[in-house]
């Protein structure tokens, strides 16, 4: 690429990628919680990919392409999207979404969904700018009670 960014699907994933990934993680959420066994064990997961965005080797943005077969056919949902703040407004969010895009439908998923904060206005139009569109729907989330 000739603004030295590159968007692939990791295979490996050196310390320096996990400081790197730990470092953007407090930018996605501020109650997720690192672990580097948790992000290793997504190389070989059969159904979840990590995509990663690198300038110049450096890891600088992530997303995560989640597939699952059901009844009504090969679901996809994309997970854990950030782009590291020095770095935001490239496109390389944008480039991510499209990898992820390009892929699922290589793999004939049925659908691919994402869900994104009300509150993330900038981020709900780059999804929309690539074609996904919003649902009147609702998501819910069930969590085990605390003890």
């Amino acid at each position: 690429m000739t603004d030295g960014i590159s968007i692939s699907i990791a295979e490996r994933l050196t310390p320096s990628d996990l400081k790197r990934i730990e470092m953007l993680l407090p930018q996605l959420s501020t109650t997720a919680r690192f672990d580097s066994e948790r992000v290793l064990s997504l190389l070989d997961a059969q159904n979840a990919d990590l995509f990663v965005a690198r300038e110049s080797g450096q890891v600088v943005g992530m997303a995560t392409l989640v597939t699952a077969p059901l009844i009504t056919g090969w679901h996809g949902s994309i997970e854990d999207v950030v782009v590291d703040q020095s770095t935001r407004g490239r496109g390389i969010a944008r480039r991510l979404l499209e990898a992820i895009i390009d892929e699922s439908e290589q793999r004939g998923l049925s659908t691919l969904d994402l869900t994104s904060r009300p509150s993330r206005e900038s981020a709900l139009r780059l999804y929309e700018s690539v074609g996904f569109v919003r649902r009147n729907t609702n998501v819910l989330r069930f969590g085990p009670p605390s003890h």
